[in-house]
């Protein structure tokens, strides 16, 4: 059955907020949904304005949005959810992706953490922590990671997607296998979309394979593979794109995929099921990226990012018909 999207328009862009704070300059990246009383909660990750040696950081934040008018917001956070870490740890430069879910009256999230490096930009782990405000604030597990590099998974770990099933944790997440160098010189990471479990979310067992075929060859990467469960199996909604040159050429960009499950672990990839493509001009014309799937008063929608990997913002698709 093929998948009918229609997209609505951007919802959310930390420029037109005239007064943000100055750690949320820019970029609203990864965003994910929890569902409130009368709002939604979407949380995202930002960056201030770079140092004066050019040298970012990044920030996790949230938007609340009118559940009757998702256009509509009616709160940002006020400072950064998630404090960047000490000298030397895995998050001391940034608190990026991140995935939040409720579970039992408190809010959990993983989140990725990132280092700078000296032969390639960045090292990601994943981290874990937990909120009783709703999100507001969150408190670190630990200063370690809880998910980081292994034997099979040496480079990067990151693009946290977290689910519970039958009181068991699953994450999908995504896996560096390689990298590699564009004709200047420049490294960039290639990954693979993996899954892991918990009873505890401290303790992960890797299901240590990839989880989907790559479309675009080998050099293939892969990410933000969001979970949603209707009509008896699991769907996957990710995004992916060329090795290289996908950053001036729009053709190599992010395009959202689309997989199937009955079991969390054999998945068959269709991306002939999702049809929300790049536009012709605006925020989403170079590429479409970092998918979330809820749904709302029997509606299902998509939350995705634009261009220059959500620094335009995410804005807002509706499912017309019903997951099978």
């Amino acid at each position: 059955m093929q998948l009918t999207w229609e997209k609505l328009g951007l919802v959310f862009d930390p420029e037109l907020i005239p007064e943000r704070p100055d750690w949320m300059v820019n970029f609203a990246q990864a965003p994910n949904v929890v569902i409130f009383d009368s709002f939604i909660r979407v949380f995202f990750c930002c960056r201030p304005k770079p140092d004066e040696n050019k040298q970012f950081v990044s920030y996790c934040a949230f938007v609340d949005l009118d559940k009757t008018d998702l256009f509509k917001v009616l709160n940002i956070s006020q400072k950064p959810l998630l404090s960047l870490g000490d000298l030397g740890t895995f998050d001391e430069f940034g608190t990026y992706p991140v995935s939040v879910t409720e579970d039992g009256g408190e809010l959990i999230a993983i989140y990725g953490g990132w280092q700078r490096c000296e032969s390639v930009p960045f090292n990601i782990s994943l981290g874990l922590a937990r909120s009783h405000d709703k999100g507001v604030s969150f408190t670190k597990h630990g200063p370690g990671p809880v998910l980081s590099h292994s034997p099979n998974e040496p480079f990067i770990v990151t693009s946290p997607k977290l689910r519970k099933y039958n009181d068991t944790w699953y994450l999908a997440y995504t896996a560096g296998r390689k990298w590699i160098l564009d004709e200047e010189g420049r490294p960039e990471i290639i990954y693979k979309m993996r899954m892991a479990t918990s009873k505890d979310l401290v303790n992960w067992t890797r299901l240590d394979r990839d989880i989907i075929d790559s479309k675009l060859g080998d050099d293939e990467a892969q990410a933000c593979p969001d979970i949603f469960y209707a009509a008896g199996k699991y769907h996957m909604f990710f995004c992916y794109r060329q090795g290289l040159d996908f950053r001036s050429n729009k053709n190599n960009s992010y395009r959202i995929g689309y997989a199937s499950s009955v079991d969390l672990q054999q998945w068959h990839r269709d991306d002939s099921k999702v049809d929300l493509d790049v536009s012709e001009t605006g925020w989403d014309a170079e590429m479409v990226a970092y998918p979330t799937v809820f749904e709302l008063d029997g509606t299902v929608y998509m939350l995705y990012a634009g261009n220059g990997n959500g620094k335009t913002g995410f804005g807002l698709a509706k499912l017309h018909g019903a997951l099978g």
